[in-house]
């Protein structure tokens, strides 16, 4: 099966202490992510019930939790524990993961750096 179906979470903002430099740990700065799932969504839009669906509201929770939890030196890394999580709904068959660091410690004039990882279940290949 090709998932054609997406659900699509643009600039979810969080504050967190994640990078290679102690002041990055110290002060800390914010962090945009963007998501893009892949699942089959006509059971949902069948049942018009969101117990059908991810839920985004609830995703967008555990997400933030990530950003503000635990600090990182890489966000290829915190992209990689977004990921996971995100896959942990069975229904999920991939999941892009961008994350942005528009704060990061660049000693020229830049808009955004960020880095995205695409992961999927290995049957859905």
């Amino acid at each position: 099966m090709n998932p054609i179906d997406e659900i699509f979470l643009a600039g979810l903002t969080a504050f967190g202490r994640h990078g290679v430099y102690e002041h990055e740990r110290e002060n800390g700065q914010e962090f945009a992510v963007d998501l893009r799932l892949n699942l089959d969504l006509a059971d949902a839009a069948a049942s018009d019930d969101v117990a059908d669906t991810v839920h985004y509201g609830e995703l967008a929770d555990k997400v933030v939790e990530i950003i503000e939890g635990e600090p990182v030196n890489l966000i290829e890394t915190l992209a990689e524990r977004i990921a996971d999580v995100v896959l942990a709904d069975e229904r999920v068959l991939f999941v892009a993961v961008t994350v942005h660091k528009p704060h990061a410690p660049i000693a020229h004039t830049f808009s955004d750096v960020s880095v995205t990882v695409r992961r999927g279940r290995q049957e859905a290949r």
